[in-house]
């Protein structure tokens, strides 16, 4: 974050296209759209960009006491999942004698384009703009020449047939706002590749196009599926009651997830008095269906091993290759996110599996206490992340 000096520079600086400034507290939409413009960075400055609240266009201070509450929803605009992929911000407070500043730093997005509520929006001098389709284009080949994340790679011996179009169609309408899908006269490709699905430099499919729209993804990525099975007791050595090899395109495996769970979770009454009961369950469904979903989320694909979701009478086990990635460790898991794969993580939140970022352990252990579980256990090293969740006492 910037120091005090380099703020007051910064409020003086009128010209400078990397900064916003407002007197608002309120306007939450403004904030969004201008951190997914920042985040863009389509000036191509390489330099953070800057939402200043608590000061006009003049660089004149409002006399704003910023709280703490207007400090957590500037920091919840990184993990709500409105903007994607998701940006990598810092939110500080400032305090000078005529009142308070709240600065949002914003760093430039390795992943363009960012996009906000399905829109891209762009600084075009001192304001914000929606990306026209040849702005869209230049974004894409920046984020082609910027990859690093698998997920977003070229699957070499894939082709458009390999893809399934009316998948992607269902998709886009799911996640791409009505009026820029109306206006929207560009290439299939062109539509695949501005959401990361396709590389149109080399006229290839991504690994997330693939496990997205992919007619056979396992054919592409042999280890993209999930290996299931229910057991009659406590160890693997025993005869399975129910196994499948759970793969194809993600929705599908999701949606065939959630139907398993449904249907293996055990439902009980329980009396809370004289003349009521409740439902009890061994499990609660939205607890393993959160860390089930965070194994597909982060798994490494370039991996040959399916994720593991192993049924016994128990205990479940979740198994997924790829132990932790970047800056997490076994001390900060439920405290820092780090995203082997991005633009997954972005289709998952855009179908609706998952609500916010950085929450599905947290929400996990929360449901299991509520539920009477014990706590999830986690083992991981560098190769394999395994949670086990214990079964409610009878």
């Amino acid at each position: 974050m910037l120091t005090k000096d380099q703020l007051r520079e910064l409020l003086c600086d009128l010209e400078n296209d990397r900064v916003e400034r407002t007197i608002s507290t309120q306007k939450t939409d403004k904030f969004a759209q201008a951190v997914c413009a920042f985040a863009n960075d389509f000036s191509n400055h390489r330099l953070p960009g800057y939402l200043i609240i608590g000061t006009d266009d003049h660089g004149k201070l409002a006399g704003l006491t910023v709280t703490d509450l207007l400090l957590q929803t500037l920091g919840g605009l990184r993990s709500d999942g409105n903007i994607l992929p998701i940006p990598a911000l810092s939110v500080a407070r400032f305090e000078f004698d005529d009142g308070h500043v709240a600065v949002v730093e914003v760093q430039p997005s390795d992943l363009p384009p960012v996009r906000y509520n399905g829109q891209v929006w762009l600084r075009v001098g001192p304001r914000k703009a929606i990306a026209s389709e040849q702005e869209e284009r230049i974004l894409m080949e920046r984020r082609i020449a910027n990859s690093r994340s698998f997920d977003a790679t070229p699957v070499s011996d894939a082709g458009m047939n390999d893809l399934s179009l009316a998948l992607f169609e269902a998709y886009r309408h799911e996640v791409i706002d009505r009026e820029i899908i109306d206006t929207n006269h560009r290439p299939m490709e062109d539509q695949l590749a501005s959401l990361r699905f396709f590389n149109n430099r080399i006229k290839l499919p991504t690994v997330v196009g693939i496990l997205m729209f992919g007619k056979n993804p396992r054919y592409f990525l042999p280890g993209a599926y999930v290996q299931f099975l229910r057991l009659p007791g406590t160890t693997l050595t025993e005869i399975p009651d129910n196994q499948a090899e759970i793969s194809g395109d993600l929705l599908t495996v999701l949606r065939e997830l959630d139907a398993r769970l449904k249907s293996n979770i055990q439902t009980g009454m329980e009396p809370t008095s004289t003349l009521r009961e409740r439902y009890i369950y061994d499990y609660p469904q939205i607890a393993v269906r959160e860390l089930l979903l965070n194994a597909i989320m982060h798994r490494d694909y370039q991996s040959n091993t399916p994720v593991r979701f192993y049924w016994f009478s128990d205990r479940i086990e979740i198994q997924s290759p790829g132990g932790l990635y970047g800056e997490v460790t076994p001390q900060t898991l439920t405290q820092i996110n780090s995203y082997r794969n991005p633009v997954v993580a972005e289709c998952m939140k855009s179908l609706g599996y998952v609500n916010r970022f950085g929450y599905g352990i947290q929400r996990a252990q929360k449901l299991l206490q509520d539920n009477g579980n014990p706590p999830p256990e986690f083992q991981m090293d560098d190769r394999v992340f395994l949670v086990t969740i214990r079964r409610r006492p009878a």
